[in-house]
C-alpha cells in the first residue's frame, strides 16, 4: 500500500471554539427556517464546528414563511462578470479566534488561513440531473446515506442506492456521489493524526477518507467529504472552485497558486463496470501504485473548470482561444455528478488563478470588526461564464487555525502515537506539564482532535445571472443587507441589520445592484443555547424587512421628501426585476416608491403596473409588515455625487443604525 504524505498539503488545524460566520453572502451555519435561536441540525449540510446559535435562515420570497413550498424561498441573484468588466460582491464575515498580521513583522496568537470557494451548476438542468440540484431544502433533516455492501456492485444497484438515499425535501450541496466516493476511498495514511484513534473499517476493509483527526469517528455532515474539508489544497479533484486564500504567511502564496485545483490537474483512480467502458464513480485506491496494480484500472488526471466550449472539438481549436484573462484547456473534466461516464477530453475553460493575500487582522476571542473599525471583507470578482447560462451556486469559507507547538508542514504520520514503536506524539490529549519548583504538575487544555482546526460557513444557494445587454461593459457593484431580527445580544453571533457595504465609493459609469433577502421566521425562540432568546425590533415578530429612503446626512434620521431628494432624480435604471405594463420604464417617482415599500408597490399609477400600483393596491403597512421579506431590486446607474439612505423600519436611534452612503466619483 502506497502512502500519501501530508508534506503535499497544508493542514487546517484547530483549537477549542473558533467559529466563522458569513454575513455577506448570508451564512446558513446549517440553519434552514428555524424559529428557534439554535439551529435544529448541525449535521444538515456540512460540518461548521460553529456555535448552534449562528447563521441566518433561508430567504422568503413574500411576506409569509415559505414553509414546505420551495418555490416561495428566495435566492439572491448576482450578475456575473463579463469579458469586458467585473462584477463585485464584498464578502463579509467574523471569525472568533483572530487572524491576520504578518507572521514575521506583526505576529498573532495563532497561525491562520481563510479559504474562499464556490461551487456552481446550471440553473436549468437536464432531466437526468435534477436529483443533484443544489437546494436549501424545506426539511431540516440530513440526507440519507447507505454504504454499499458489495464493492463490485453494478451501475443499476448504485443508481438504486442513490435514489433510495436522496430525499427531495432535504438540503443538498455536494452530490451523493461525492460522499460515496469519499466513503469508498482509503484516507491519506501519511497524515499526522497525533494520538487520535481513527475508525479503521468502512465495511470494505478500508479506513476511509471520511475519517480524519478532526473527525476520527467518521461522522457524516450532509454529503461533505471530511478529508477534503480539513485539508487544503486537496490532493484529489474536488467540486469546489478556489477564489482566494487569505493567510498570515504570504510566503506560501506561490505554493497555493501552484497547487490550487484551479491551476493544475489532480488524479484519481478510475475503475470500470465489467465488460464496459462505463466508469465507476468511486474506487478504494488513493494513489497510482495501488490503482494500477489491479488490471483494467486507470489513473486519470482531471481538471477543474467553470465552463465548457462545445464548439472546439480538438486540442488546437480549443487552446488557441486562450486569452490573457482566460485559459482554454483540452483535458478531462472532473464531474462530481457522475454524468460523464466515459473518459473523454473536452474543451474546458479553467477558473482564474486563486488569489492569495495577507489575511485581514481580527482580534482573538472576539467576533467583531477588524483593526479599522469596520467589518473584515474580501472583494470577490465574480466569475465570467462564457456560455452565458444562468448558474445556481453556493459559497463557502473555511477558517483554519494552528499553533507552533509542532510544524504542520513537516509533521506527518511518522510522528503519530505508537508506544510499541517508541513514538510519542508531539502533542497529546490534556497533558500534564511540570514547570519545576517541586509543585504539582499543571494540566493543559489540549484536544488533539482540535489542535489545528477547520471551521466553516456556507451560504444558502444563490444565482449568478447573465448580464442584460445594456450592462455588458460596465463594472457592477452589489449593495445588500446583513443581519437579522433581534437586538445585539439576541442575534449573536449573527449581527443586527445594516447595509453592506455600508459605505461604497464607485466611479462614474459604474452600476449598482440594490438587493436584499430576509426571513419571516427569525423569531429567536427557545432553545436558545448559551445566549438570550427574543426578537426585539420593529414590526411583526420574527420578520426581516428592509427598505431604502433617502436622508440628507448620516447624522440625520428623518427621510427627505421625494421633492427634495437627489438620489432618484440622478438615477437611470439599466435593468429591473419588475416588469411594467407594456414594458414601460420606471419613472423616478416609481423607483422611489418601489424601494421605499420594499417592492410592495411597483409604481404609482394603475395604467403602468395595474393592481400593484399605489393607486390600486391597499396601503403598505407603515412598518412594512405586509411587504415582501426579500427584494430583487434594480441595476442602476447613478450620476456623480454623494447620497445617503436609511431603512425606515430598522433604523432606531440609540438601538441600531441601518444607514448607508453611496459616493459616485466624477470622471476627470
Amino acid at each position: 500500500m502506497a502512502v500519501l504524505s501530508n508534506l503535499l498539503v497544508v493542514l487546517f488545524i484547530q483549537a477549542t471554539l473558533g467559529d466563522v460566520y458569513l454575513h455577506i453572502p448570508r451564512g446558513s451555519n446549517n440553519r434552514l427556517n428555524e424559529q428557534s435561536a439554535n439551529r435544529q441540525n448541525a449535521n444538515r449540510m456540512f460540518d461548521s464546528q460553529n456555535n448552534n446559535r449562528g447563521g441566518y435562515n433561508v430567504g422568503d420570497l413574500t411576506q409569509n414563511p415559505a414553509g414546505n413550498n420551495a418555490n416561495l424561498q428566495y435566492q439572491m441573484g448576482y450578475f456575473m462578470s463579463s469579458d469586458a468588466a467585473s462584477s463585485y460582491l464584498d464578502v463579509e464575515w467574523t471569525n472568533q479566534h483572530g487572524c491576520g498580521g504578518s507572521e514575521d513583522s506583526d505576529p498573532h496568537k495563532q497561525n491562520c488561513n481563510l479559504v474562499l470557494q464556490f461551487m456552481c451548476q446550471n440553473e436549468i438542468l437536464l432531466p437526468t440531473e435534477n436529483d443533484d440540484k443544489i437546494v436549501p431544502g424545506t426539511n431540516t433533516a440530513t440526507q440519507n446515506y447507505q454504504a454499499t455492501n458489495n464493492q463490485n456492485e453494478n451501475l443499476a444497484t448504485k443508481e438504486n442506492r442513490k435514489r433510495n438515499n436522496l430525499q427531495a425535501n432535504r438540503g443538498l450541496n455536494e452530490p451523493w456521489e461525492w460522499y460515496d466516493k469519499c466513503n469508498t476511498r482509503e484516507r491519506n495514511m501519511g497524515l499526522f493524526t497525533a494520538d487520535q484513534v481513527l475508525k479503521n473499517n468502512n465495511g470494505q476493509g478500508v479506513s476511509a477518507a471520511t475519517n480524519t483527526r478532526q473527525n476520527p469517528n467518521g461522522n457524516r455532515y450532509g454529503y461533505e467529504c471530511p478529508e477534503e474539508r480539513d485539508y487544503f489544497p486537496y490532493w484529489h479533484p474536488t467540486p469546489w472552485v478556489d477564489i482566494a486564500v487569505l493567510t498570515d504567511n504570504t510566503s506560501m502564496c506561490d505554493y497555493y497558486k501552484e497547487n490550487s485545483f484551479n491551476s493544475r490537474a489532480y488524479g484519481e483512480c478510475v475503475e470500470f463496470y465489467p465488460g464496459t467502458n462505463i466508469r465507476r464513480h468511486a474506487s478504494p485506491h488513493n494513489n497510482p501504485e495501488d490503482c494500477l496494480a489491479e488490471a483494467g484500472n486507470q489513473w486519470i488526471d482531471f481538471y477543474n473548470y467553470i465552463d465548457k466550449d462545445a464548439t472546439a472539438t480538438n486540442q488546437n481549436a480549443c487552446e488557441q482561444k486562450s486569452t490573457p484573462q482566460m485559459t482554454y484547456k483540452w483535458a478531462v473534466p472532473f464531474d462530481p455528478y457522475d454524468n460523464i461516464r466515459t473518459i473523454q477530453e473536452e474543451c474546458l475553460i479553467l477558473p482564474p488563478p486563486i488569489d492569495c493575500q495577507q489575511a485581514p487582522w481580527s482580534r482573538s476571542n472576539h467576533l467583531g470588526n477588524g483593526r479599522g473599525g469596520t467589518a473584515n471583507t474580501y472583494r470577490w470578482d465574480l466569475p465570467y461564464f462564457p456560455s452565458n447560462l444562468e448558474k445556481r451556486c453556493v459559497f463557502r469559507m473555511r477558517y483554519n487555525i494552528s499553533t507552533d507547538d509542532y510544524d504542520p508542514w513537516t509533521t506527518d504520520a511518522s510522528a503519530n502515537k505508537d508506544l510499541q514503536a517508541g513514538v510519542v506524539s508531539p502533542v497529546q490529549q490534556n497533558p500534564y506539564v511540570n514547570i519545576g519548583a517541586d509543585i504539582t504538575p499543571f494540566r493543559l487544555a489540549i484536544n488533539t482532535a482540535q489542535f489545528g482546526r477547520t471551521f466553516q460557513d456556507r451560504s444558502h444557494p444563490f444565482r449568478m445571472m447573465p448580464r442584460p445587454a445594456a450592462a455588458q461593459a460596465q463594472t457592477i457593484h452589489n449593495i445588500n443587507v446583513r443581519g437579522k431580527r433581534g437586538n445585539i445580544v439576541q442575534v449573536y453571533p449573527a449581527v443586527e441589520y445594516d447595509f453592506a457595504p455600508t459605505n461604497l465609493e464607485i466611479n462614474d459609469g459604474d452600476l449598482v445592484h440594490f438587493q436584499w433577502t430576509g426571513s419571516n421566521t427569525h423569531n429567536n425562540n427557545n432553545p436558545g443555547g448559551d445566549g438570550q432568546t427574543g426578537d426585539a425590533g420593529e414590526g411583526q415578530g420574527g420578520t426581516d424587512r428592509s427598505n431604502i429612503v433617502e436622508i440628507a446626512d448620516l447624522s440625520e434620521n428623518f427621510p427627505v421628501p421625494y421633492a427634495q431628494s437627489t438620489l432618484w432624480g440622478n438615477t437611470t435604471i439599466v435593468w429591473s426585476s419588475y416588469a411594467l405594463t407594456g414594458n414601460a420604464a420606471l419613472t423616478t417617482e416609481d423607483l422611489a416608491v418601489n424601494m421605499a415599500s420594499s417592492g410592495y408597490f411597483l409604481c404609482m399609477l394603475t395604467n403602468r403596473c395595474g393592481a400593484n400600483s399605489v393607486q390600486a393596491k391597499a396601503a403598505v403597512n407603515n412598518l412594512l409588515n405586509n411587504a415582501p421579506a426579500s427584494f430583487a431590486g434594480h441595476l442602476m446607474k447613478v450620476n456623480p455625487g454623494t447620497y445617503h439612505y436609511a431603512c425606515s423600519r430598522n433604523n432606531n436611534f440609540s438601538n441600531r443604525s441601518q444607514k448607508g452612503t453611496l459616493k459616485v466619483k466624477a470622471s476627470k
